[in-house]
């Protein structure tokens, strides 16, 4: 996990780890990228994925004061502000807008269509209306997909398989935006076949995150899973749903590596941090004059499944070892 004083020597770049490059570049002239994430700034996980990507950049010839400057909007799971940063950086007149989920790409479409936008973890493009198809995106964006919402089954089945006994899930997820839904409903259809129940729970806030989930621990044999999408989350909320589980005893399965490293029990999500790196390739071919119209969208090549073993311990769970044994990472 990289830490923030790491982020800000890479932020500054680092000509000197990349000479024969930056050399080659030099004479270039300064090309401007916005950078729009739903993450808190400071967040841990947000700050090694901007890592990764910057690290794709210097790679390919772009140092930070030297050819390339970025302008940085931390979205913090708020939708309006979204919106506010997604005008704000069209102002600036980027070459081009790296961006998470398909709510901030969307308001980046509402402010412009001409400005490219190469988007990461981002839940069905397509169905979205962000791109026409995945072959061929046609429009002013394009860039790496976060799956289908047909994941979200997988994490009733992984609840299954780590706490035999769940009868009732909790469900949190945000009905303002179509990857919630889309998540809720494919997550319905699994929970039909597997004879789960199924309490519906809003992000809207704290209070109504830890209202819903104590009403919910008054039943017994439960489990908590959260449908997405992880960008309707915010760092702070975050931490609230990992301490109710915690609290309340609720096995839970999560949409990405954070809730995992922060105590959460489970997860299962695609490799985000080589996404973000990937990213820096389109970035780099849009810069050198390719349109987002012709690159086509990219479907994650890599799921990782994260147990944390202490939470596990904490609420008298033990892990199958059949469980164990196809984890990528297991926290002890």
């Amino acid at each position: 996990m990289m830490k923030r004083r790491e982020f800000i020597t890479l932020l500054g770049g680092a000509a000197a780890a990349w000479p024969l490059v930056a050399r080659a570049r030099q004479g270039d002239r300064v090309r401007r990228i916005g950078v729009l994430l739903n993450n808190d700034p400071g967040d841990p996980e947000a700050l090694a994925r901007v890592g990764a990507f910057l690290q794709g950049l210097q790679e390919l010839g772009w140092i930070i004061g030297r050819n390339v400057r970025i302008d940085y909007r931390w979205g913090a799971g708020n939708l309006d502000l979204f919106h506010k940063h997604a005008a704000d950086l069209v102002a600036l007149a980027p070459d081009v807008i790296l961006a998470t989920a398909a709510s901030i790409v969307g308001a980046l479409q509402q402010a412009s269509r001409r400005v490219p936008i190469v988007f990461v973890t981002t839940i069905d493009p397509v169905g979205a209306g962000l791109v026409e198809t995945l072959a061929r995106p046609g429009g002013n964006a394009t860039g790496f997909a976060a799956g289908e919402f047909s994941a979200n089954a997988k994490y009733l089945d992984l609840l299954k398989q780590i706490a035999p006994g769940v009868r009732r899930v909790a469900v949190i997820r945000a009905v303002e935006v179509p990857a919630g839904m889309g998540g809720f409903a494919a997550v319905q259809t699994a929970a039909a076949s597997l004879g789960m129940e199924l309490t519906p729970i809003g992000v809207h806030d704290a209070g109504e995150i830890e209202r819903g989930v104590m009403a919910f621990a008054r039943g017994s044999d439960g489990g908590l899973i959260m449908s997405g999408p992880p960008s309707s989350v915010q760092q702070s909320l975050r931490d609230l749903i990992i301490m109710l589980a915690a609290r309340y005893r609720l096995p839970a399965v999560y949409p990405t590596r954070a809730f995992v490293t922060a105590g959460g029990l489970i997860g299962y999500a695609p490799d985000n941090i080589d996404q973000f790196r990937r990213a820096a390739g389109y970035v780099d071919r849009i810069l050198n004059g390719e349109k987002p119209a012709n690159l086509p969208v990219q479907q994650p090549n890599k799921f990782e499944l994260l147990i944390n073993l202490k939470t596990a311990k904490a609420i008298g769970l033990t892990v199958p070892p059949s469980l164990l044994a196809i984890a990528d990472e297991v926290i002890e």
